[in-house]
């Protein structure tokens, strides 16, 4: 007889899958609906059982405790889950409003209607059906939060403290079928100190919630049965080490046939194999393990053909008993090491990933159901990653599914973040709890090839932390060599690690403020990670790079429909409001994002630029709406676009293969040469073949002004290769004009495993050339002056044209929080969170079309050009200027603050014309051909007739723009 045919009449009724199975409806007993509720404040329950009589009030399960309207108003008091670094919201007049008793509104996080932390008791009557009769039966739950005990009638099974994995509880083989009384306790107090800023646990992300959500059911099983598959695969041999573990209800010893079948699952048709085993076991069950080939043909996983087998395994009892089934999918697929580099089946591999920190403002949990991973996964995969690290927690199930069918490569953490309320290698409980997690994650998921990274948490903490960890990598490589494993994300870096996730200071770092690379160094497309690589003798990837943030999108409020209400955006937008720009949020959010794309590109580049380094992850590319709200995303909470950047544009700088440019600088003067050398970055499915670069300057119009090709070469993995050096003469170019420097790879050859004839990848970088000479000479009828004196005064009640040119040291600043420090970058993390790290804002908003820029070729937002300009300006504070006045050059502030701020406005004084300017545009204006150019322009408009300042103010009004002179002495 076929073996599949034979297999299908055995299965029926044979007991539950494992790992990512099928369960058949008749064994399975779904427990969702109606249940009993209790709430157990004095943690009074189990001594007063509870277990044992009717509770009073009703909830839904799966389902969140909150969410239904159970817990307590937020108020000032309410017991939050999470570290809050600026406190000044329980204390400062500003924030009186959202501390009023039912007005209530957090500036930290996404916050719930209703906050409930402690016990909360569920309850129903399940009725086992007749056939069960005989059978061993089990209770499953896919996600509590967190802790469960349960009891079956008045018998108590035991509890579970797992935060990553389903609880299961064993009710053994029941001696009657009909109608029990099933009670659950779920705690969701700290019961293990994972830290309270743990994204399992914290309010910062998922909140600290209270339920059960995904499956609720009774399964049924034979009273022998498989209790796991676990499959270890042989990509470079084509084989599958098959470890089974067999579980025996107390029936006794016995022996029968186990029967394999391996069959293609997905994106293959192709490999498998079939097996008969004769096997036995005790009273307490077996283990037992056999290797089997796949054959030569056999398809390999990766994110390039994810291809997928189903294991079926049945065994069949002698005498007749019921047969025993379990089935899993996994890929053939050896993730490792070679030197500073990951290899996937023996290529080299460069992670390309982005955070997930279980922000899921509809549900508060991440989502158990795989449709809603896949487009999660879709997003990123369209914005050029292959790759998430989930911080600080463990996924659900459907989750590894689904970045299984996708090719998405997984960093998973234990669920801990053990550095502030809790540290490691102490004797505390999380210490002997983080290995039992692992070993849980390991058993649940182990065989998904997707699953190829483990890590004990983030940023581990504890003087003897490091101490601690050496043995937990130690043990768990030894223990399932599947994948790669590290102590921690950040830190530390321990010999037995096989990776390292830490950031480079030199590139990326929190602290650096002004001093950060993008803000203390003028443009450049040059520097990489080359000196942090050679540090390590294993890969790296770079740690939590970007950080850089947006202005909060108000329009997209209206998608929090479910459990976390944006009650800190509400917030932002009321002091937006206050300050009469609330009509200016769209154009900020915008120019802020546009910068942040930028910021973005240019670290994204860094790490392809870089050969020899494992990967990057950015954090994040959607907002992470905790910490202080840190809108760092260039998608919002729900994955969903923001409208600044498509994922097409975000792909061309990061993809699998990206063409990238070494500029040393990005301004030119007209007649210099541009110079640059032209490489690539390349970690698609096979080499490139033949492949041609085009290189071409083009304008804003799309002409073409310069052009050249590098000759056909053939590409292999890996970043940073060179393709030679271009050399472009700026000579006869229409100035100052803003150029884009395109390269287009082609590969014109199609070789067998290639991409194929005519695969196409581009890159783009702007570049500005502005005129060898500029006048700087001031036109007859402006004065300029450097203070607001007697002498402007006069030259302004006479009609005359004024330029205030207002030194930066002398702009007057923010009584509360001092100096306005304004940097190139926008905002890293947030002000909030990070001590008021400079800078302060998120760039310049502008009018291109206005005739103040005629000269002085400029975006509506901040770009390279501006960094010049910006990096010796102060901003000035307006709120005591006319509403009216909008400035020529806008500064978009930080969201917590929301202050009208500017480098240039323009004002009626009387008779007179003023434009005032905080840019310092005097000191050593000849040698830098950006200011010189932007002076031009301002004296060029002022000389004009379309200077004419709409807007009145007086000089008192004025005077508050700088700060009082000091007494002298001081």
């Amino acid at each position: 007889m076929n073996i599949r045919v034979w297999l299908g009449r055995v299965l029926v009724g044979a007991g539950i899958a494992c790992g990512a199975g099928v369960r058949g409806g008749e064994d399975t007993l779904s427990l969702a609906g109606r249940w009993r509720l209790a709430l157990d404040r004095e943690d009074a329950g189990v001594a007063a059982g509870w277990f044992a009589r009717p509770l009073p009030e009703r909830v839904r399960l799966p389902g969140v405790l909150t969410a239904q309207g159970w817990g307590d108003p937020i108020t000032t008091h309410t017991p939050w889950t999470g570290g809050i670094v600026d406190r000044s919201w329980f204390t400062e007049p500003e924030w009186a409003p959202y501390r009023e008793p039912g007005r209530v509104k957090v500036p930290f996080w996404l916050q719930p209607e209703r906050h409930y932390v402690g016990v909360a008791w569920y309850q129903r009557e399940v009725t086992v059906p007749a056939a069960w009769a005989g059978r061993r039966v089990v209770l499953f739950l896919e996600r509590p939060h967190w802790e469960t005990r349960v009891w079956w009638d008045e018998r108590f099974l035991g509890a579970n403290d797992s935060l990553s994995t389903p609880h299961e509880y064993d009710l053994g083989v029941l001696p009657r079928p009909g109608r029990y009384r099933l009670t659950v306790r779920v705690d969701n107090r700290r019961i293990v100190d994972v830290g309270e800023n743990a994204h399992s646990i914290s309010d910062h992300t998922q909140g600290n919630w209270n339920g059960i959500v995904g499956r609720l059911e009774l399964r049924a099983t034979p009273p022998v049965w498989i209790e796991q598959v676990q499959v270890f695969p042989g990509a470079a041999t084509r084989t599958a080490r098959v470890r089974l573990q067999l579980g025996n209800a107390g029936t006794g010893a016995g022996s029968g046939l186990l029967l394999l079948e391996c069959m293609p699952a997905r994106g293959t048709d192709r490999g498998g194999f079939r097996a008969r085993h004769p096997v036995t076991w005790t009273a307490e069950g077996a283990e037992h393990e056999f290797t089997h080939s796949l054959g030569p043909e056999a398809a390999l996983w990766d994110e390039f053909h994810p291809a997928l087998y189903r294991l079926i395994a049945t065994l069949v009892p002698e005498g007749g008993g019921e047969p025993a089934r379990a089935e899993t999918v996994f890929g053939l697929r050896d993730f490792a090491t070679a030197g500073t580099q990951f290899t996937l089946n023996g290529r080299p591999v460069f992670l390309r990933g982005t955070l997930e920190c279980s922000v899921f403002p509809r549900t508060g949990h991440p989502p158990t159901d795989v449709a809603s991973w896949r487009r999660v996964l879709d997003v990123a995969r369209a914005h050029g990653l292959n790759h998430l690290r989930f911080h600080s927690h463990c996924p659900p199930e459907a989750a590894f599914v689904a970045a299984d069918e996708l090719g998405v490569y997984l960093q998973v953490e234990c669920a801990t973040w053990p550095n502030q309320s809790t540290t490691l290698g102490d004797g505390r409980p999380v210490d002997a709890w983080l290995y039992r997690e692992a070993d849980r994650i390991l058993r649940a998921y182990g065989n998904h090839p997707s699953f190829v990274m483990l890590v004990a948490g983030n940023e581990p903490g504890g003087p003897r932390h490091a101490e601690y960890l050496r043995p937990w990598v130690a043990h768990h490589r030894a223990a399932d060599p599947r994948r790669l494993y590290a102590g921690g994300s950040g830190w530390p870096q321990l010999p037995e690690d096989q990776f390292h996730v830490t950031p480079d200071p030199r590139i990326h770092a929190w602290g650096a403020g002004l001093k950060s690379r993008l803000n203390a160094r003028s443009p450049e497309t040059v520097t990489d990670y080359r000196a942090y690589v050679a540090a390590h003798a294993v890969p790296v990837v770079s740690h939590e790079i970007g950080q850089w943030c947006a202005y909060p999108d108000f329009s997209g409020l209206h998608r929090y429909t479910g459990l976390l209400k944006p009650r800190n955006f509400e917030i932002f937008r009321d002091s937006l409001r206050a300050q009469g720009m609330l009509g200016q949020a769209r154009d900020f959010l915008h120019a802020s994002g546009r910068l942040q794309t930028l910021c973005y590109k240019e670290e994204i580049e860094s790490a392809l630029r870089t050969p020899g380094l494992g990967g990057f992850q950015l954090l994040d590319l959607h907002d992470f709406p905790g910490q202080g709200t840190a809108l760092v995303g260039v998608l919002d909470a729900f994955w969903e676009s923001k409208g600044y950047v498509t994922a097409g544009e975000f792909r061309r700088f990061c993809h699998h293969t990206v063409p990238l440019a070494r500029l040393p600088r990005r301004v030119f003067r007209e007649g210099e040469r541009l110079e640059a050398e032209i490489a690539v970055a390349h970690f698609g499915p096979a080499p490139l073949h033949q492949v041609t670069a085009d290189c071409r300057l083009v304008d804003d119009h799309g002409a073409v002004h310069r052009q050249a090709r590098f000759t056909r070469q053939d590409i292999a993995p890996g970043s940073g290769q060179a393709l030679g050096t271009l050399r472009l003469p700026l000579a006869d170019l229409p100035v100052p004009a803003r150029y884009r420097l395109v390269v287009r790879l082609t590969e014109t050859s199609s070789r067998p495993g290639s991409d194929g004839g005519g695969a196409a990848f581009e890159n783009d970088w702007d570049l500005w050339v502005y005129p060898a000479a500029v006048s700087t000479q001031v036109p007859p009828a402006i004065t300029v002056v450097h203070q607001l004196d007697r002498t402007a005064l006069d030259v302004l009640n006479a009609g005359g044209r004024v330029l205030w040119l207002v030194p930066r040291d002398q702009v007057a600043a923010d009584p509360r929080h001092g100096p306005v420090a304004l940097g190139f970058s926008s905002i890293f993390w947030n002000t909030a969170w990070t001590g008021r790290q400079p800078p302060h804002t998120l760039g310049i908003l502008c009018d291109p079309a206005h005739p103040l820029f005629a000269a002085f070729p400029t975006d509506a937002h901040s770009n390279w050009q501006w960094w010049y300009l910006i990096t010796r300006a102060g901003a000035l504070r307006l709120e005591a200027l006319p509403r009216r006045l909008r400035p020529l050059v806008q500064v978009i502030d930080d969201w917590f603050t929301n202050r009208r701020l500017g480098l240039v406005f323009e004002a009626r004084v009387g008779p007179g014309r003023l434009l005032v300017c905080s840019v310092d545009l005097d000191t050593g204006p000849d040698d830098d051909p950006v200011r010189r150019q932007f002076r031009r322009s301002l004296l060029d408009y002022m000389a004009g007739p379309r200077f004419r300042p709409r807007t009145a103010v007086t000089p008192e009004q004025l005077r508050a723009l700088v700060a009082a002179p000091q007494p002298a002495g001081r």
